[in-house]
């Protein structure tokens, strides 16, 4: 929203000197062209000079550092200090050292974050695989490039591709580098821009080159059958999903699922883990690990430690007696990072606008950039080569009479007469008489033009080669086959990664081992709950309740059991017993709306404890209906907390009672009156939230206000107040039966 113009006074002051007109005003602008002219610039600069890599695979910062190494002769067997190399990339990279070594760092042999490090590194560069091992600074560490940087550099010098100014126009930098491979799939990459982001695994070399060989010379090739699946650098299992494989290949986007790899050492009890995902560290797992020990999720181990040392990543388990190690690896899969995803999105600059492409697509990217830099290759050689055939020819026809140059250039009086004269003398233009008049009188022998003039026959066959490579693709494609070919060869790699297809993997459920033992469960009117257990409740006194407070619950069951809690406006909430400490009499216990977040107002009306969900509830209605409904229809497949709906609203509940099997009960109403049903005269509903049936009549202004299992110690006659048809309205009691009011209020 545009913002008005504030006014301000203007001073009858002289101005200070230095003062700028209109500062400190507030000015009208639209929010939408703000944004374009501030942010869209940043955003573009991001997407397209920082973030996200370009086809050779390369991002602009790792492009600039190899190609200053290149520059300073690192592509041999000499190092030199990492701080060196820092200093002269930023003549390339206008940021800070510190963002140019961390690129050189992740690059690095020693950091083993790329399956084909570019930076052959000698000192402490840190491990990808951890967040605390940091790497040494700049001035201790040493680096050169890795000798597969041959790939990338053979033919830059050759016109491969374009370069450009670098940001204060003092140098040239290429905009892309020549591999000869697709480094683009070889090395994994990840990046953030605005808007969208990049994240590309990495695969095998011989796999990618086998693949690209066999798209070159058949563009309908199956690629699954030759790119088995991605190769990660910390070997981790890649969890084979054919369907999500094939997603990610035709589409460029997907999710790999992929866990660690581990040996069992039975002498010493413990677990060894020696490869984590890449997406995640040794700290992370280790962490995760003791915070599942000390929540008590898992049991079974003793001690876990961090050994990872001059041999690789390894992280040590200790087993307790008799646990089961592959039991317990499931059960850390599940739980731990030890089991991630690694998010793909091919995101690539192809020719400076991104693309997200899958494996085929971007191979064909590749292939045909691959195929231009060998085409200008090419050219270039043949420039070059038909260039020193134009001069060898004029050197020829000195050949004829040697004596005849040696005369012109004597008798010539001037200087700038002598290639003219030659030109004349020789019929040989002026490039080719040039480079005669420069050769050495020494030189001038017929021993030496015969050497020189040999090579044209030589090259009048290698520039008629050339010229049929440029008018052929099959040529150029195959001069790419030729070249994948001998790189897989000589660089090639057996797989990190072994492969599990996941139908075959045991997915056992993880159920946590709770303790099983006998408790006491007190219920309140208030709605506070106590876990108490036998020995606790011998040794205790009386309850501690809040005035005004009764039990009107309780149940003598077992710790693993659940709980059911009805609430006031017809919901239930089920949690565990488990879940509640075990407590005293002295204290007042849990409050139930609380611990389980009731709504606002909401209040717990009665308890139910189960185990098998066995048996049926019946709910009374103040209007003397009853609702038979089968426990089993609280029961979940899923860990829900809340069922809404737990019986019906139509109208207000006078109680609820559990019977496992039919039995009778005793009904009260507010008129005195009572009684007593078997609940098989009930039919039982499927449906929670049913009305019920009409069981007990009720005069005008009166209403049921309770209902119980009956037992002698309720009512001492109850064939008296046995109806026998339903709806009935229930007898009153005798002077002798004031037991029964006395059981039920």
């Amino acid at each position: 929203m545009a913002r008005k113009k504030s006014t301000r006074k203007t001073s009858s002051e002289p101005k200070l000197e230095g003062y700028i007109a209109g500062a400190g005003e507030v000015v009208e602008e639209r929010i939408v062209p703000a944004l374009k002219e501030n942010f869209m610039p940043y955003a573009m600069s991001i997407i397209l000079s920082r973030a996200i890599p370009e086809i050779d695979g390369f991002k602009p910062s790792h492009r600039k550092l190899l190609y200053t190494m290149y520059k300073m002769g690192l592509l041999g067997s000499t190092r030199t200090k990492s701080a060196n190399i820092v200093g002269q990339t930023m003549r390339l990279n206008p940021h800070g050292d510190a963002a140019i070594y961390d690129t050189m760092v992740r690059l690095s042999r020693g950091y083993e974050a790329l399956l084909h490090p570019f930076v052959d590194s000698k000192g402490n560069f840190g491990k990808f695989y951890s967040r605390d091992m940091a790497w040494a600074a700049s001035r201790y560490t040493e680096a050169k490039l890795d000798p597969i940087c041959n790939e990338l550099f053979s033919d830059i010098d050759k016109d491969t591709v374009d370069f450009v100014d670098n940001y204060d126009n003092t140098m040239k930098e290429p905009t892309l580098l020549p591999a000869a491979f697709p480094s683009v799939l070889v090395n994994a990459n990840t990046g953030i821009a605005v808007g969208m982001a990049s994240s590309i695994c990495s695969f095998n070399l011989t796999e990618v080159c086998r693949t690209t060989i066999e798209l070159l010379r058949n563009p309908d090739h199956d690629i699954m059958s030759t790119l088995l699946a991605p190769d990660f650098t910390g070997g981790a299992q890649i969890i084979y999903d054919k369907s999500v494989i094939q997603s990610v290949y035709e589409t460029g986007r997907g999710s790999i699922r992929m866990r660690g790899r581990y040996t069992y050492d039975k002498y010493a009890n413990c677990i060894d883990i020696l490869s984590i995902p890449q997406t995640t560290t040794s700290e992370a797992v280790i962490e995760k690990v003791i915070d599942l020990v000390k929540a008590g999720k898992i049991k079974e181990i003793s001690d876990i430690r961090d050994e990872t040392g001059i041999d690789g990543l390894k992280i040590t388990i200790d087993l307790k007696r008799s646990t089961n190690p592959d039991k317990l690896m499931s059960k850390l899969y599940k739980l731990t990072p030890l089991e991630d995803s690694f998010a793909c999105n091919f995101n690539v600059l192809i020719a400076g606008t991104p693309r997200v492409l899958g494996v085929r697509d971007l191979l064909n990217e590749w292939s045909a950039f691959r195929v231009e830099c060998v085409r200008r290759r090419t050219y270039f050689d043949l420039h070059k080569k038909q260039d020193r055939l134009h001069l060898l020819q004029g050197l020829e026809k000195i050949l004829l009479d040697i004596d005849k140059a040696i005369r012109i250039i004597r008798n010539t009086e001037e200087e700038a007469q002598v290639v003219p004269n030659l030109m004349d003398g020789f019929g040989i233009d002026e490039v080719q008489a040039e480079y005669v008049a420069e050769i050495k009188l020494r030189h001038l022998n017929r021993e030496y033009i015969l050497k020189r003039t040999q090579d044209i026959s030589q090259l009048e066959k290698e520039i008629a080669e050339l010229e049929s490579i440029l008018g052929s693709k099959t040529k150029i494609r195959n001069i790419i086959i030729r070249e994948l070919s001998e790189i897989a060869e000589k660089y090639g790699q057996p797989r990190r990664s072994m492969i599990i297809y996941a139908d075959e993997i045991e997915d056992e459920e993880i159920t946590e081992e709770i303790p099983d033992y006998a408790v006491n469960l007190f219920f309140t009117k208030e709605g506070y709950f106590k876990k108490i257990t036998p020995l606790s409740l011998r040794m205790s006194g009386e309850h501690k309740l809040k005035d005004g407070d009764e039990i009107t619950e309780h149940f003598e069951t077992t710790n693993n059991t659940d709980l059911i809690f009805f609430t006031d406006q017809c919901n239930a909430y089920k949690t565990k017993g488990s879940s509640f400490t075990d407590t005293k009499t002295s204290v007042l216990g849990e409050y139930i709306p609380s611990k389980l977040s009731f709504d606002e107002g909401e209040n717990a009306v009665y308890m139910l404890p189960t185990k098998d969900y066995k048996g049926f509830v019946l709910f009374v209605f103040e209007n003397g209906k009853i609702a038979k409904v089968p426990l089993e229809s609280y029961a979940t497949k899923t860990n829900r907390k809340k069922l809404t709906g737990a019986y019906s609203d139509k109208d207000k509940l006078a109680a609820a009672v559990y019977v496992e099997e039919d039995t009778d009960i005793v009904i009260l109403s507010s008129s005195g009156r009572a009684l007593v049903i078997n609940t098989s005269e009930l039919m039982p509903k499927t449906t929670r939230s049913t009305q019920g049936v009409q069981v007990m009549k009720l005069k005008k202004g009166h209403r049921v206000i309770s209902a119980r299992a009956l037992s002698d110690e309720v009512i001492k006659n109850p064939e008296r107040y046995r109806a026998k048809s339903l709806p009935s309205m229930g007898q009153l009691p005798k002077s002798d039966d004031e037991q029964l009011t006395l059981g039920l209020e």
